[in-house]
């Protein structure tokens, strides 16, 4: 978000408009938490992970009254257009808020779990998928030294958008996630052919699917393969770090795209990725939850893990 938030403050210092950061999202918009900002305000920030102007969910948005403070706070502060990153409750909010006060509004898709319709990818997606994947590689040192079924746990509760590219990048063996309909006793099969054959094993758990790595293992301890089987939970490691490339590249794409978007006279519309090109779709598109095209991935998981 950083670097998304430095490319919307840079695009329109180049076009000459001013720039006001709103601190914690739409509770900063009720609460006037509205700051101009500056050129120097975004130097530096490009390598850093998360967002300077600070995130919150925000009950009282979903008030008529709230969101009427919120306008007049805009009003006071001379702002004429809003730019908001995040996922599908804050593109709700917006759209409902546009429409509303006839207010101009262009969303930007930011979210690790890449669960965005309208769009192919969303900003976090891949920094977080680069931390799953060294971690991962650095807990397959010990897995693979102690003959260890390691099962690892990462974001998803929804959406096994992570848990499924990890895993193919990763060399897990298995992957559960929200997606698939379950087969706990495929599952077993395979880990008991690991045992057997005195093999390390990676399997990627989305957090929500079947209650986690920890609920699966209660499931296996069942049948007596607890001695080899560990769990790691990566937790909220996944949302920090560096941006990696693509991040940082589509983050500015992203917010240049939206400054101008606004300038066109554009409103109640998100910037995404589609067919690896940049366009926009109404934002209330972005309400509903993407589903994962590349399901197939899950053939290649397994072509690749036999033994």
């Amino acid at each position: 978000m950083n670097a998304c938030i430095r490319a919307v403050l840079r695009t329109c210092l180049y076009h000459n408009i001013g720039v006001f950061g709103i601190l914690d999202g739409y509770n900063g918009l009720i609460k006037d938490q509205i700051q101009e900002m500056k050129y120097k305000d975004v130097s530096n920030i490009l390598q850093s992970g998360g967002t300077i102007l600070g995130t919150a969910r925000c009950k009282e948005f979903h008030e008529e009254k709230m969101r009427k403070l919120a306008f007049d706070n805009l009003n006071k502060n001379n702002i004429d257009g809003l730019i908001t990153i995040g996922g599908d409750g804050t593109f709700k909010g917006a759209s409902i808020f546009s429409k509303e006060f006839d207010l101009p509004i262009i969303g930007i898709p930011g979210t690790i779990d890449n669960d965005i319709n309208g769009t192919e990818y969303t900003l976090g997606f891949d920094t977080a998928l680069n931390t799953i994947i060294s971690a991962v590689d650095n807990i397959r040192d010990t897995a693979a030294s102690h003959h260890r079924i390691f099962l690892v746990e990462v974001m998803g509760n929804n959406s096994g958008q992570l848990a499924l590219h990890a895993a193919v990048a990763s060399g897990a063996r298995e992957v559960f996630m929200p997606e698939k309909n379950e087969d706990l006793a495929e599952i077993r099969e395979k880990v008991k052919q690991a045992i057997a054959v005195n093999r390390s094993s990676m399997i990627i758990v989305s957090e929500g699917e079947v209650g986690g790595a920890n609920k699966v293992k209660q499931y296996l301890d069942e049948y007596g393969l607890a001695d080899k089987i560990r769990v790691s939970v990566l937790g909220h490691i996944q949302r920090g770090g560096r941006p990696s490339f693509r991040d940082r590249l589509n983050a500015a794409l992203f917010g240049e795209a939206a400054v101008v978007a606004l300038m066109q006279g554009k409103s109640n519309l998100m910037v995404g990725l589609m067919d690896g090109k940049l366009k926009f779709n109404d934002i209330s598109m972005a309400e509903e939850k993407g589903t994962i095209e590349n399901m197939d991935y899950l053939k290649l998981i397994r072509k690749l893990s036999v033994y």
